[in-house]
């Protein structure tokens, strides 16, 4: 599939652009936070959402995500019985940019804290959230082929943040989760409190 149309065969004459991740991609569900609960979930046959085998791969994007406390970590988790338990097992890396705002601290490095080796719990995505008026977060998570029943379910992360230090954040997590179930339902909250403000959209990637 081409992804860029030349006319007269010059860049200043393209006319349309193709899908950058090399497949057409449909929106699937949006869930709004409106401070009245300390999570949001995708169950896939729940309230429209779709994950299943429909798609090969899954897009979650997060927009002006607004924690209710200060200082947390936003995180997620995977379920394969429908979001009865969120407990998958899973193998993880973490790594993470950030500068400060009166340029003070900079730094790049590997996070050995929030990593994950076999392990069931949350996966951090992201540290330090502050829940100042103006302070929030963004950012993607691709799950690759959730309804296999043959390979594990990897996934990768891209997340920034204003931190409640007034430094810029860039996390970046990459893991599977240790299973071939399928994985049906996906929650991400805080590691305290309420989400107070925020979307989550799911799409899905032919």
């Amino acid at each position: 599939m081409a992804l860029i149309k030349l006319n007269n065969r010059g860049v200043r004459n393209v006319s349309e652009f193709g899908s950058v991740v090399g497949g057409s991609m449909t929106f699937i569900k949006k869930l709004t936070a409106d401070g009245s609960g300390t999570s949001l979930s995708f169950v896939d046959g729940a309230s429209d959402v779709v994950l299943d085998n429909t798609y090969k791969e899954y897009l979650f994007t997060f927009k002006d995500i607004h924690p209710a406390n200060n200082d947390i970590s936003f995180q997620f988790n995977m379920s394969i019985d429908g979001g009865s338990n969120y407990n998958v097992t899973k193998t993880t890396s973490v790594f993470r940019a950030y500068h400060a705002e009166d340029d003070s601290a900079t730094a790049l490095e590997y996070r050995t804290g929030p990593d994950i080796a076999q392990g069931t719990g949350v996966q951090l995505l992201i540290s330090g959230q502050g829940n100042g008026n103006d302070e929030c977060l963004a950012g993607t998570l691709h799950l690759f082929n959730p309804s296999s029943t043959t390979f594990v379910k990897h996934f990768t992360t891209n997340f920034t943040n204003y931190h409640e230090s007034n430094i810029t954040q860039n996390y970046h997590v990459a893991g599977y989760g240790n299973t071939t179930s399928a994985v049906n339902a996906l929650q991400f909250s805080f590691s305290s409190g309420n989400i107070d403000a925020g979307d989550i959209c799911l799409y899905g990637i032919k």
